[in-house]
Formats: C-alpha cells, sequence, structure tokens
C-alpha cells in the first residue's frame, strides 16, 4: 500500500558512529549488519515480506550483540513497515516507536524524520485519526528542515496533501498541493509523477473542472503503469471510479474499480502474508524474551551492593512490632473461630440443627478468611512496598542481611495468607485453569531463582534437568503449575541441609496434542517415615514439629495434592529416613503451535514507556499505602495525584482530567462501591480499578454493578498493575 510514501532507509551512514563504540568484541562486523539491513529493505520493497521479516530478524539479533544502536533502530523500521504493509498496524505502531527510541538515543535525525513519516501514513490513511496523523507529519518536517532534507520535505508535503483530500478538506491541502506543483521537476521522482497527478485530479473534481480533472486521471494511471509503483497506480484507479460514478459513469466506473482490486491482489497475495506471519510470530517471541531476559540482568545487577543502616535496623523493629500485633490479632480471631465450633459441636444431637449450624459454620469460615486475608494484607502492603522502596533507594543497602530478613519475613507471612486463601478457594471450588501459552524451563527457573535465598539459608544446591524433547512452548495453567513446583522445592530445601534439591521432566508419551510430562523432585534431606507417609498430604499436618522446629503452616503438600486434582493427576512420594525424599507426579500439557500463536497475538503491549503522559488518581485513605502505591506508578514513569477519600476524589474529578482511577474500598465516610457509583452518575467514564485488600472473588459482583473495571489485589505485582492500567487506558 502506497509504497511511495512508506519511507525505507536503504542506505546506513557508516561514519555515525566512532570507532569507541565498536571496540567490543562482536560476531558480526558493522559492514555485514549493514548487508543485513539493505537485503532487508530491499526484500521489503519487493513485497517479498517473509524474507524481509527473517534478514531484518537475523541483522536485529546481531546488532544488539554488537551494541549498534543505528542498525537496531533500521531493524525495528524495516519490521514495523512489513506490518504496516501486512496491515498489521498496532504491531506497527508499536515497533516504529522501538525503531524510534533508538534513533533518538543517539540522534539519527536521518531515520527519526522518516518514522514520523510513517506513523503519520498509518494514522491518516489506516487509523483515520487524520490529526494525529498529521501531527507526526508536522514533526517530520521540523527533522526535514534540521536536516535540510528538501527531498523529504516534498514526500511529507505530498502525504499531508493526501490526507486533508481524503477528508475533504481541500482548502487545508491546496497549499501543500502548490507546493509539489512548483517543485515536482526538482524534488519529485518517476515514482511520485502518479500520485501527484492523481492529487491534482482530485482537487480539479473537487472544483468543479470535469475536463481537467478526467485529463489528470488518465495521466496519473498511464504514469503508473510506466513504473513499478503498482500501489500508487491502484489508488488512481480507485479515486478514478469513484470520479467516473459520481459523474454517472457507472460502467468505466466499475472497470477502474476492478482494476484496482486487481491490483490489490497481486500485491498482496496469502501465500505471502501467511509465509510473513509465520517469520513474525518468531521474531515477536524473540523481542518478548529479549525484554524479560533484560528484566532479569537489571534485576540481578540490582542486589550487588553491601552495607548496614540504622535506618533498616529501626524499620526492622518496627515491622517487628506489627507482625507481634497481627499475630495477637489472629490468636484473638482464632478464639472467635473456636468459640463458634463449640457452639456447632454442642448443637449436632440434631440432624437438622446440625446442617444448619455447618452452614453457618461454613459462612463463619469464609468470613473470617476474608476478614483476616483484609487485616493482613493491608499492613502487609506497605510493608513489602516501603521495603522495595528503601531497597531501590538505598542501593547500597540491598544486600544488608537486615534487609534480607526483613523482606524475608514479610515475603513468608504473605505466603501464609496466601496458603490459608488458596486452601479456601479449592475447597469452595472457585479455582478454573487457565490456558495460556509458556515455556516451561523458563517457569522453573523462576521458581529456582525466586528459592535462591531460602536455599542459601541451608547452604544447598538446586540442579535442574528438562528432556530435550519438551516442546520450548506448552499450553496450560502456568501459574498453578508454578505453585506446585514452587511448593515442593521449598518443601524440599526447608528441611535439606548442606544437600541439593533436584527438578526433573521427562517427556514419556505423546496422546494427539497432549504432551504428558514426568516431573520429578527430589532432595537428599532429612526424609519421611514410612507410617507419616500417608499424612503429609492432609491439611495442617507437620510431620515431627517441635517448637523450634520448621516453620510453616502445614498447607503446602496439601495444596500441591488439591492443584494436582484439578490436572487430573496425583502425587507419589518415596523417601527414607536421613536418606531423603522423592515427589513424583505426571501434568499432560497441550503443544499446539497455531493456537501459541494466537494467544501470543492477544497480548497486549506495554505502553508504559509511551511518550505521552498518563495521569493516575489514587484513592486511599492508608498514609503509607498512599506512599507505596505513589511511588510505584511514579516509577513507572507516570504521573500521580492522591486523595484521601471518596468525597475528595469526586471533587478532583470535576476540576482535572484522569487517564485511570486506583479505588481503595474499605475507606471511611463513604466506600470505593459508593464513589465509583457517585462517579458514575456524573457521566465520567474514566476506567477505575480496586485496589484493594479484599479477595477479588467477594467484591467482583458488587464492583462490576458499581461500575468498577477491574480489580487487583494488595500486596500487587508492579509489573502486572502497569499492564491493566496501560490495558484499560488503550481500550478506552
Amino acid at each position: 500500500m502506497y509504497l511511495n510514501r512508506i519511507v525505507l532507509l536503504f542506505v546506513v551512514l557508516s561514519v555515525f558512529f566512532d570507532n569507541n563504540i565498536l571496540a567490543q568484541t562482536i560476531t558480526f562486523s558493522k559492514k555485514e549488519i549493514t548487508v543485513l539491513t539493505d537485503q532487508a529493505s530491499q526484500y521489503l520493497k519487493e513485497t517479498n515480506f517473509s524474507k524481509s521479516l527473517e534478514i531484518s530478524k537475523m541483522a536485529l539479533h546481531e546488532a544488539i550483540l554488537a551494541n549498534d544502536f543505528s542498525s537496531i533502530a533500521i531493524s525495528y523500521n524495516t519490521i514495523a513497515a512489513n506490518y504496516a504493509e501486512l496491515a498489521q498496524f498496532e504491531k506497527a505502531i508499536f515497533f516504529y516507536n522501538k525503531s524510534l527510541i533508538n534513533a533518538q538515543k543517539i540522534e539519527f535525525d536521518t531515520l527519526t524524520n522518516k518514522i514520523y513519516n510513517n506513523l503519520g501514513n498509518i494514522y491518516c490513511f489506516e487509523k483515520k485519526q487524520y490529526l494525529k496523523g498529521i501531527a507526526y507529519y508536522q514533526n517530520s518536517l521540523k527533522y526535514s528542515q534540521k536536516i535540510a532534507d528538501k527531498n523529504q520535505i516534498f514526500m511529507t508535503k505530498l502525504n499531508i496533501t493526501w490526507a486533508y483530500f481524503d477528508i475533504k478538506n481541500f482548502e487545508k491541502g491546496y497549499d501543500s498541493l502548490k507546493y509539489i506543483n512548483n517543485n515536482k521537476s526538482k524534488k519529485g521522482d518517476d515514482s511520485s509523477f502518479a500520485a501527484i497527478s492523481m492529487l491534482n485530479a482530485m482537487y480539479y473534481a473537487h472544483e468543479g473542472n470535469n475536463e481537467k480533472a478526467n485529463a489528470f486521471f488518465l495521466k496519473a494511471i498511464k504514469l503508473g503503469n510506466e513504473t513499478d509503483q503498482k500501489s500508487d497506480l491502484s489508488f488512481a484507479h480507485l479515486e478514478y471510479s469513484k470520479f467516473l460514478i459520481g459523474n454517472g459513469d457507472f460502467k468505466n466506473g466499475y472497470l477502474n474499480l476492478s482494476k484496482y482490486n486487481e491490483i490489490t491482489d497481486a500485491l498482496y497475495s496469502k501465500d505471502k502474508i501467511d509465509q510473513a506471519n509465520s517469520v513474525g510470530v518468531n521474531l515477536e517471541l524473540e523481542d518478548y524474551k529479549r525484554e524479560i531476559d533484560k528484566f532479569e540482568a537489571e534485576k540481578k545487577a540490582n542486589l550487588i551492593l553491601l552495607g548496614k543502616s540504622k535506618t533498616i535496623l529501626f524499620l526492622f523493629l518496627a515491622i517487628s512490632v506489627i507482625l507481634l500485633l497481627l499475630i495477637y490479632s489472629l490468636f484473638k480471631n482464632n478464639n472467635l473461630k473456636k468459640k463458634s465450633n463449640a457452639d456447632l459441636s454442642h448443637s449436632n444431637k440434631q440432624l437438622l440443627i446440625a446442617i444448619e449450624k455447618e452452614e453457618v459454620a461454613s459462612k463463619l469460615k469464609s468470613q473470617f478468611v476474608s476478614t483476616v486475608s483484609h487485616e493482613l494484607r493491608t499492613p502487609l502492603y506497605g510493608v513489602v512496598g516501603i521495603t522495595n522502596i528503601l531497597a531501590e533507594e538505598h542501593k547500597e543497602l540491598a544486600n544488608s542481611p537486615y534487609l534480607s530478613s526483613l523482606k524475608f519475613s514479610a515475603r513468608y507471612l504473605l505466603s501464609l495468607v496466601n496458603d490459608i486463601l488458596q486452601i479456601n478457594k479449592i475447597e469452595d471450588k472457585r479455582i478454573v485453569l487457565e490456558n495460556l501459552t509458556f515455556n516451561l524451563l523458563d517457569e522453573i527457573d523462576l521458581v529456582k531463582n525466586s528459592l535462591s535465598f531460602l536455599a542459601k539459608q541451608n547452604n544447598n544446591g538446586i540442579v535442574v534437568n528438562i528432556d530435550p524433547d519438551i516442546p520450548d512452548y506448552l499450553i496450560g495453567d502456568k501459574l498453578r503449575f508454578s505453585q506446585i513446583i514452587m511448593n515442593l522445592v521449598s518443601n524440599a530445601l526447608k528441611f535439606t541441609s548442606n544437600g541439593e534439591v533436584s527438578i526433573s521432566a521427562n517427556l514419556i508419551k505423546i496422546v494427539q496434542k497432549t504432551y504428558f510430562i514426568a516431573f520429578i523432585i527430589a532432595d537428599n534431606g532429612i526424609g519421611i517415615a514410612v507410617e507419616d507417609q500417608e499424612n503429609i498430604f492432609d491439611k495442617f499436618v507437620q510431620i515431627r514439629r517441635k517448637e523450634t522446629d520448621y516453620q510453616g503452616t502445614g498447607l503446602g503438600l496439601s495444596i500441591v495434592k488439591q492443584l494436582l486434582e484439578l490436572f487430573d493427576s496425583s502425587i507419589s512420594v518415596d523417601s527414607s529416613i536421613n536418606k531423603g525424599s522423592i515427589f513424583k507426579f505426571v501434568i499432560g500439557f497441550e503443544y499446539n503451535p497455531e493456537k501459541t500463536i494466537d494467544i501470543i497475538n492477544s497480548i497486549q503491549v506495554n505502553l508504559s514507556n509511551s511518550p505521552n503522559t498518563v495521569n493516575v488518581l489514587v484513592v486511599e485513605d492508608n498514609r503509607i499505602n498512599q506512599l507505596v502505591t505513589k511511588k510505584t506508578i511514579e516509577k513507572n514513569n507516570f504521573k500521580c495525584s492522591v486523595v484521601d477519600n471518596g468525597y475528595a476524589a469526586i471533587e478532583i474529578l470535576e476540576k482535572e482530567y484522569f487517564d485511570i482511577i486506583l479505588m481503595d474500598i474499605n475507606m471511611p465516610l463513604i466506600n470505593g462501591f459508593d464513589t465509583t457509583r457517585k462517579i458514575r452518575s456524573k457521566g465520567i467514564i474514566t476506567p477505575i480499578v480496586a485496589l484493594t485488600a479484599f479477595d477479588k472473588a467477594e467484591i467482583t459482583e458488587e464492583a462490576i454493578s458499581a461500575g468498577i473495571n477491574d480489580i487487583i489485589m494488595k500486596p500487587f505485582d508492579a509489573i502486572k498493575l502497569v499492564d491493566m492500567i496501560t490495558i484499560l487506558i488503550s481500550k478506552n
């Protein structure tokens, strides 16, 4: 489509980088990478999208290894242009922006200029957002004037004329038309003459000069047939058909419309598009993997510094006091529960009363779990958040033993709460397995890395062995699978000292598209007596537990057993005292490349690095939680405002615009549900996310009825919150 308007970069300015940038050891030279980028651009020009994407993928890989920002920017630009030609415009915009970021890092003005032009083309002619597209054209003109690129000024003026004529604003487009008519002999080339003639024909048709309009349309078609710019020829036939039909010449109008369809079909055959899509998916997978690897590398780098601080000691003591208060609260609530159970036991003499009491007890248990969850999660949100803020703002303390102990204690207490909630959800049959694409090795490595602190405590090693016959990408509930592995490995690490825990995965059979994989978690720890092995999967059971012995609730293995039942699987154990334990189970995961591609294509792109500022309103009454949430929002380059209650939120929304609202539910004066209802009654459609310590399942129905768009529980994953914000903003 309008290939003359999609600007491609065929020549890389070799003098753009000095020799210091290339002083690193690389596998490909600058010249070799340039050959690849030129080949990719040429294949795109020939509409061989599959080859263009494949070569661009190679060039991008080598450019990243070489830290060659100019070639990275060029490769992303070519990838984006391929997607634009394949009518996958959201992906094209995404990769154009990635190219723009790399080009601006090194002030690559030539490419920056052309990217703005290409974005203008997409927003004007594909997304029909003409004002936004013309704004991109204006940016392109600024860069063209800065680098004195008169040819690019000419092409951008041509695109602006076309955009204004498309929306029938011939008055604004006429100034640009005069410019290209006056300069076509100097700046234009054979590839643009057909488009210029077509634009003149459209203008004269608007003015009612049908004779001149007809002559220019015929000239545009003649010039289009003489050059290789068949996309411009197709548009000339399309506009000419509109002109003829508007003047009553339906026969010739239909013939020109047929010619337009014939040329378009030849340019974009289904085979080319299918091949390109296949290459494009692999390219996107590598790009996502690179982003994940980059994040992990940054995460590890932040854990290098050593040091101590009186501030950490003070905070540790303060958190200890909070934990004691929480334990007291748990003890008090537990006494209430015991009293309720005693009353229930006393009433079991009559069957009908027993049934009624059992139902009451079930409701009380759910209310108890909900209350404890909310009361614990609210301060835990502050504990976890402030700990992370402290680690980020005082990097010299990142490896302090006090800070590590504090983080471990907070995570441990949170895991206890999560274990109780998990059991409650499973018993109430509120868990349904999801189907997501995931990499088995990546998920196991994440578990291994997250348990590294626990492994170091007991001087243990973790070994991973994955069968190479297992496909890279499977489909299943990766969250529940990770919970199973996490519980089994953490349990093995707790009961092993100066030893080793191994995680093995072996493909045992394939039934149609289901790959059955056997998992083995083995350790050489203290082992389990034969008489105790039948009881270890029961709730609240801890074998040989002493007052100063291993911590925990005794829920881990019970959760594992019940989660495996959701996977239609079971677990077995083989153990001997002082020799270790071996846990075995089999899960069948689906392997379906086509379905995997569909799932990946449905993934929303995170726009948190977008140059447009996102304005977030936080409605939260807890001062500590206000601080944590504000820091999390601003760390992701968003603007954040905070109010203490629902009435203050309504007042500020009447004066100021926000892109999204994060709403606490349990607040004084007016709760989050009623606040949302009042906001919606005023016609405000800003997306609202409930940021709450309540269990999501308990409040979903009322949240939807109140007008809340989504829910995220405290303590939350910052990345998940940012993804949710960007998705809701893009939908809005």
